[in-house]
């Protein structure tokens, strides 16, 4: 009995990979149609640049989690993906674009996730989705903040846009660009979370993430939509402004 659960184990783990090494070749032919573009508030978010320092945690929405996963493979990061079965396919096709991985959630197998990747992939960014695995859709869980203050790194929300994505009818509205449209990200800065927060503390963090998420998200779907970067005010965030737009980074394809 145990050699057969074995053996199905391991036919499964084979087919999912081929599954997933199909859907990462289609991914990227779909990715290399794509019209890219990137702007950010800080020069040293980018991880692909060569002046990037440091590591940080990279947040963005679980509806867009694909395509970016294609386009940022081999730049030093680590995916951080849910402990549940549905999960499984998403990290084959994160590790067949050339990322790291490590399981778990702020709800269950966290701790064991830090563990990992404190032991193995310290010198790594994250990136992670804080309203996977599961939503509710583009609400900010606290595991982020929690995460960042513990282990002392630093957060960058990500604002991804498609235009005009055929969505599909799961939680979180699943988005996949058309192929030849406009993909835009607009990166934040640098978010600095303290030591040692108070729940009060960690409510009023994940409040003022979430807020920056959902309006860098609306810059950069205002900007796929209509392909003209919006107008921003100095000061909208408090991190020096910079504004420089580009065709390739994060390692995208061009």
């Amino acid at each position: 009995m145990e050699t057969h659960n074995s053996l199905m184990h391991s036919t499964k783990r084979i087919l999912l990979r081929s599954v997933a090494q199909a859907l990462g070749v289609s991914i990227k032919g779909l990715v290399a149609t794509l019209d890219k573009r990137i702007v950010d508030y800080e020069t040293n978010c980018d991880a692909s640049l060569q002046e990037f320092q440091g590591q940080v945690i990279y947040v963005l929405w679980h509806e867009y989690f694909l395509l970016p996963t294609a386009m940022t493979g081999g730049c030093n990061l680590t995916l951080l993906i849910g402990t549940h079965p549905d999960a499984d396919w998403l990290g084959e096709i994160a590790r067949s674009f050339g990322f790291d991985t490590v399981r778990g959630s702020s709800n269950k197998g966290g701790i064991k996730a830090i563990l990992k990747y404190t032991r193995e992939h310290r010198d790594t960014s994250l990136v992670m989705t804080p309203d996977g695995p599961r939503g509710p859709r583009r609400v900010l869980s606290p595991g982020c903040i929690q995460l960042a203050s513990f282990l002392q790194i630093p957060i960058v929300p990500t604002g991804i846009g498609y235009d005009r994505p055929r969505r599909y009818p799961s939680w979180d509205r699943f988005a996949i660009p058309r192929i030849g449209s406009r993909i835009r990200f607009v990166l934040g800065p640098r978010v600095h979370i303290p030591r040692k927060l108070s729940d009060a503390q960690v409510a009023l963090w994940r409040e003022y993430v979430e807020s920056m998420l959902h309006r860098l998200s609306d810059e950069a779907e205002s900007w796929a939509l209509d392909g003209i970067p919006r107008e921003r005010e100095r000061g909208m965030y408090p991190a020096p402004y910079a504004s420089v737009v580009r065709t390739s980074s994060l390692g995208l394809v061009t």
